[in-house]
């Protein structure tokens, strides 16, 4: 990723970025991925149709909704079941769900939808084919999806704090992609242009469920009360999203795909480096990123948890905003490099919340700079895995000093260090967290710890006599899997995460929430350190409302007049 013209700040330090506490404090931005979709269904132009809506008055039955685009159609599938209460769950071990999904590889016939039928609703247990691209499920939040069938049915619109209070009418518990149970794998999808940046099938197959979801409250309430049913004020059918329950089995992907991780950080640091670069701003993007900031404070103050980290940052984030508009009324950003003066003081002024945020911000103003970056965020992981075996073996010790040094300092044989496994559950084949001293799991331990193993690696490579990496590969085939990650990211330097994966204090939650913000999501609420709720798609238009309102513009609540 070569600099912009005129580029004079760097991109900042992947010593400083990559660690767990900052990661798990980024926010979405231009370059999350549902944003670069809202972004290209717009500017494309797709429409989009409901070819079947085959529902009941239970809420039971079929639909497809399909978008077309310049090139090729795709088609969301659902099937809406009445899932009694006591079988509603949100664990990976359910076997039955409210509504489940596939997203199909263009407008599928009677036959397709027969097939489907037989074994989209079955998930795990059933196949799917390659004319597939997605899978997924979701279930109802019961209290507040039984309010608003309530009110609409009686002619009236919900109470706006219960939806507040939620923000979402079903959430998914798994979107599946990428050759699972039958499905197509990527490299059959990856070339098409709307596919090209990260995680784009699943956006879409969101993006459509979100429309279905909506459909089927207001056709339940009026199946309920034909005579008296309304729909939803298009203002407050904005406010819901979709609501999705994340668990460990998404921490370990970061681990697994340091090319990928590298793409996307590198792409936000990047863009924050162009814009701390700029020597001056117009007035319209100081009062656009004025009115963005603002916007960031009600999204803050609209956001709650109960979890005791979350309300913690939830705390600094507020006081932060406040802060920053404070400066705001204070400062000259018209000139004198006036972004960067920004960001120098809010390393000063900031919590690590709030400079995170701060850079996502920045963005806002300015799509030219930034929105290209979308296009560098997919990789070709198989191309970096090759080992170079002619390095020097002095080469490999001293990218461990500078990508691992932080490793090569703690006392690996102290507990706490190690106090954590990673392991991969039989049941599922999902992965799991373990207590290294307490369960017997060593056998069977992933190598998800990057730095204790680098510092493994060194203590070998210290009393090597060997020329070069293969020769010391030969002698120690256990280090393979480490050296392969010190030299992709002496090439990538965001590929690493440079923090103990498996100590005593870790919070897979960190890793959770970095994933989740470039997919585009808001509202974190850890419900452990090991899961957590998120809203996707809150106040995006719906795929009838692009053609009308922005793709792009949706992220942060609106200003209502008066507000300053």
């Amino acid at each position: 990723m070569e600099k912009s013209a005129g580029q004079t700040v760097s991109p900042r330090d992947p010593n400083h970025v990559m660690q767990l506490h900052r990661l798990g404090a980024f926010h979405q931005s231009r370059l999350s991925f549902m944003r670069i979709l809202l972004r290209r269904l717009q500017g494309e132009v797709w429409t989009f149709d409901r070819p079947v809506f085959d529902i009941d008055a239970r809420g039971v039955g079929r639909a497809v909704y399909s978008a077309h685009g310049p090139d090729r159609s795709y088609s969301l599938v659902a099937f809406a079941n009445d899932l009694p209460p006591e079988k509603r769950s949100d664990r990976v071990i359910a076997t039955e769900w409210d509504a489940t999904f596939t997203l199909f590889d263009g407008v599928p016939t009677t036959e397709d939808l027969d097939r489907l039928q037989d074994n989209v609703p079955r998930q795990e247990a059933g196949r799917i084919s390659e004319k597939e691209l997605s899978l997924s499920r979701a279930n109802r939040s019961v209290r507040l999806w039984d309010h608003v069938v309530e009110c609409l049915s009686h002619g009236r619109q919900p109470d706006r704090q219960k939806v507040a209070d939620v923000g979402y009418l079903m959430r998914t518990t798994a979107v599946y992609g990428s050759g699972k149970f039958g499905a197509a794998d990527r490299d059959m999808t990856s070339d098409r242009p709307e596919f090209l940046a990260p995680f784009q099938v699943e956006m879409l197959s969101v993006f459509l469920t979100r429309a279905f979801v909506m459909d089927l409250v207001e056709h339940m309430a009026s199946m309920r009360a034909p005579d008296t049913a309304v729909p939803l004020d298009p203002d407050l059918r904005r406010r819901f999203g979709i609501g999705n329950s994340t668990g460990l089995g998404m921490a370990p992907f970061l681990l697994n795909h340091p090319a990928l991780l590298n793409n996307w950080i590198a792409a936000r640091e990047e863009a924050l480096a162009r814009i701390r670069s700029l020597e001056t701003a117009h007035a319209p993007e100081v009062e656009t990123f004025r009115r963005f900031a603002l916007r960031a404070r009600l999204h803050a103050e609209e956001w709650t948890s109960d979890h005791p980290v979350q309300i913690e940052k939830l705390a600094a984030l507020r006081h932060d905003t406040a802060t920053l508009l404070a400066h705001l009324d204070t400062v000259d950003l018209t000139a004198d490099m006036p972004w960067n003066r920004l960001w120098l003081w809010s390393e000063i002024a900031l919590s690590v919340e709030g400079q995170e945020l701060l850079a996502s911000l920045l963005m806002e103003p300015y799509p030219h700079l930034v929105d290209d970056l979308a296009t560098c965020m997919a990789a070709d992981e198989p191309a970096t895995w090759r080992i170079n075996g002619a390095m020097p073996l002095d080469d490999l010790r001293a990218l461990v000093e500078d990508i691992y040094g932080w490793a090569l300092g703690i006392d690996w044989t102290a507990h706490k260090a190690q106090a954590r496994i990673w392991y991969t559950s039989e049941a599922k084949l999902e992965p799991r967290l373990g207590e290294r001293f307490e369960e017997d799991l060593d056998a069977y331990e992933q190598p998800l710890c990057p730095g204790r193993d680098a510092a493994r690696m060194y203590t070998d490579l210290q009393t090597s006599d060997e020329a070069t990496v293969a020769g010391f590969l030969m002698r120690h085939p256990e280090h393979r899997h480490v050296a392969r990650r010190a030299q992709i990211a002496g090439r990538l330097p965001y590929a690493e995460i440079r923090d103990n994966t498996i100590d005593a204090t870790v919070m897979p939650i960190d890793m959770l929430r970095l994933k989740l913000s470039f997919f585009g999501a808001c509202h974190f609420d850890p419900r452990s350190d090991r899961w957590v709720r998120i809203n996707m798609y809150q106040h995006a238009p719906f795929p009838h409302e692009l053609g009308e309102r922005s793709g792009d513009d949706w992220a942060y609540p609106f200003l209502t007049e008066g507000v300053v």
